[in-house]
C-alpha cells in the first residue's frame, strides 16, 4: 500500500487533450471545484466530459475545454439552467449526448463492469432515441421479448471527484445525505483523482460515520489531493452549504471577467460557510 497524495497542479499534469473525463457530485453539489480550477488552468483540451451537470460543465465549457458533454442535466439547483452552460449550447460550441438520470448510471454501471452496454427500461416511449440516433434497442432471447434501450458503457479515460474525508491510500468518505454516484464514476475510470476536505488517518474515518460511509475503495484510485473548501461554491454537506451568494455572481457575470477571478485568486478564496 503506497501513499498516494498529490497537489491538484499534479493531478492534472496526468491529463491529456481529448480524454474523456468524468466529473462526479451532482449538479450544484459537491464538485471537486478545485481540480476543475487547476484543470481550467492548465492547456488541456477537446475533453469529452461525463457528468451530472453543474458549474463544472459551465465553465469548461464557457472557457472552450469541452468536444462533446454526455450529461442528464447541467444545473445549478437554486439556478435551474446553468447559464454558461447554456450560452456555450446555444452557440454550438461542442456536441451533447443527453440521456435520462438512469441510463446515465446504467452507463456508469457498465464501464465498470466492462461490459459494452447494459439494457435499460429508462429511454423507452421517450425523445432519447430521437435526440440520440445512435442509440440502439436489443429484445431480450427469453419468452417475454420485451425491448429494452442498449445504454453504451460510458468508459471514462479519468475521473475527478470530491468527498469530505480520505486517507493517503485512497479510501474515500462521504458524510452528506447522498453518495451522487461518485463510487461509478472511480470505477468506471481508468484513474480516478480524489479530492477531499481533509486527509485523516485510516482509523479515523470510522470515527465519524459508519463503515457503509467509505464510498470509494483505494483500489479504484490513483491519487487523493487535500483541499479544504475544494467543492466551493458548490455545497459540501456537512462541511459546508452552497455558497448562494458566490453563485449568484457566477451566473450574472461574463465568463472572461469571472474568470480572471476566479483562477486569479478572489471567489474561491472565501470561507465556505
Amino acid at each position: 500500500m503506497s501513499d498516494k497524495t498529490m497537489t491538484a497542479g499534479e493531478v492534472v499534469s496526468r491529463l491529456r487533450s481529448g480524454m474523456t473525463l468524468g466529473i462526479g457530485g451532482w449538479g450544484s453539489r459537491r464538485k471537486p471545484m478545485a481540480l476543475v480550477r487547476a484543470l481550467l488552468r492548465s492547456d488541456v483540451t477537446d475533453l469529452t466530459i461525463v457528468s451530472y451537470g453543474g458549474p463544472d460543465v459551465g465553465m469548461l465549457a464557457a472557457a472552450g475545454r469541452i468536444r462533446k458533454l454526455v450529461a442528464p442535466f447541467v444545473t445549478l439547483d437554486s439556478i435551474p439552467l446553468e447559464p454558461h452552460y447554456r450560452a456555450a449550447r446555444e452557440a454550438g460550441a461542442f456536441a451533447l449526448m443527453e440521456i435520462d438520470e438512469a441510463m446515465f448510471m446504467w452507463g456508469l454501471r457498465a464501464a465498470v463492469h466492462r461490459l459494452p452496454f447494459l439494457p435499460v427500461r429508462a429511454g423507452i416511449g421517450s425523445d432519447v432515441m430521437r435526440v440520440n440516433p445512435g442509440l440502439r434497442t436489443v429484445t431480450s432471447p427469453y419468452e417475454d421479448r420485451e425491448t429494452f434501450v442498449a445504454m453504451p458503457a460510458l468508459a471514462l479515460d479519468a475521473a475527478l471527484v470530491h468527498l469530505n474525508r480520505a486517507d493517503r491510500l485512497g479510501n474515500g468518505q462521504y458524510l452528506g445525505p447522498d453518495p451522487y454516484f461518485d463510487d461509478l464514476f472511480c470505477e468506471a475510470a481508468d484513474a480516478a483523482y480524489v479530492s477531499c476536505e481533509r486527509i485523516v488517518d485510516t482509523a479515523e474515518l470510522t470515527k465519524e460515520a459508519p463503515p457503509q460511509s467509505l464510498l470509494v475503495q483505494r483500489h479504484t484510485v490513483t491519487g487523493v489531493v487535500e483541499a479544504p473548501g475544494g467543492a466551493h461554491f458548490t455545497s459540501c454537506a456537512p462541511d459546508y452549504g452552497r455558497d448562494e451568494a458566490g453563485q449568484r455572481e457566477y451566473a450574472s457575470t461574463p465568463w472572461p471577467e469571472f474568470a480572471a477571478r476566479y483562477l486569479g485568486g478572489g471567489l474561491h478564496d472565501r470561507d465556505p460557510e
